[in-house]
């Protein structure tokens, strides 16, 4: 077993060595089948945490690799994984479905069911982001074909490049700032593969423009019909019969990001966290966040 490292890139050299590199990444994990790399298997591996998002940039040899049941984990339930091609050819198989992703392709996989990968010598990008950070129904993207060489999808994989060489080298603030950014830049390229009504495409962009603004305090209905060049009723009439009203999005968006700062930023004081976030008076955000979650700030944080 033999793996030397150069910089933040690891050079593996078999094939199970390979499969406990990639598991120790925190990606969900695959077994090699056959004579991968044609009896010279090389492969290399760089991958960083930003948060809750999980990145990695991987070069395999040519052969098959694979997820069956048993090597299913509960832990990547909730999450989606996305694949970004660098180079070669891979082509992915889920559900039935299969995926022919070349240099400058994407796909997205759901990381908690069985997949069958076939490459050649190949270079990709994989992010593990949850589905949460998301707040999009990607059942009609998951392998599905989808052209990577659209600009927003470009833009995504540079970024998606930079920052997994760069996780190394940020703290814990940074990375968790860092992991937002790229959930929501996701969202947004994700949510125009999407085929959506004129209602729907605008009530997007109000997410993701809520999304942006959570940590400004004048963010309201009023602020966002206007940037928005609509009426505030109706922007009311968009969200009718949405699980949330807009109102309810911007609290609940809030929550999410004391939610995240308890865990991701534990320098931080809970009265801090939720002052940043637009909760300014203590008093009212526990009993938000106990309404919310179950527990208060302070327990969650504890517990986690």
């Amino acid at each position: 077993m033999s793996t030397t490292t150069v910089g933040p890139v690891s050079l593996i050299s078999d094939p199970q060595t390979w499969v406990e590199a990639v598991s120790a990444a925190g990606l969900p994990p695959m077994r090699a089948s056959g004579d991968v790399g044609g009896g010279q298997f090389r492969a290399g591996l760089v991958s960083g945490s930003l948060g809750a998002v999980r990145l990695a940039e991987l070069a395999a040899p040519a052969g098959e690799c694979f997820r069956d049941e048993a090597h299913i984990r509960p832990a990547d339930q909730g999450f989606c994984q996305l694949y970004l091609g660098i180079a070669g050819h891979s082509q992915l198989e889920q559900d039935g479905e299969t995926v022919e992703l070349g240099a400058a392709g994407l796909a997205v996989i759901d990381p908690a069911r069985p997949l069958k990968v076939i490459t050649t010598a190949t270079r990709y990008l994989t992010m593990l982001i949850p589905q949460r950070m998301l707040g999009l129904d990607l059942t009609e993207l998951t392998t599905r074909q989808i052209d990577g060489r659209r600009g927003s999808v470009t833009l995504l994989a540079s970024l998606a490049r930079t920052a997994v060489r760069s996780a190394p080298e940020l703290d814990a603030q940074e990375a968790h700032r860092s992991g937002s950014a790229i959930a929501e830049l996701t969202t947004a390229v994700l949510a125009t593969l999407l085929p959506r009504s004129p209602d729907e495409m605008l009530r997007t962009r109000i997410r993701a423009f809520i999304a942006l603004k959570l940590r400004e305090p004048d963010l309201c209905p009023a602020s966002i019909a206007a940037a928005h060049h609509v009426s505030v009723r109706r922007l009311h009439q968009l969200f009718r019969g949405e699980p949330l009203t807009v109102a309810a999005l911007i609290r609940h968006g809030r929550l999410e990001k004391c939610r995240e700062d308890l865990v991701g930023q534990p320098d931080l004081s809970v009265a801090a966290i939720a002052a940043r976030w637009g909760f300014p008076d203590p008093a009212h955000f526990s009993r938000l966040f106990k309404a919310h979650y179950g527990c208060s700030a302070t327990e969650f944080r504890r517990l986690r």
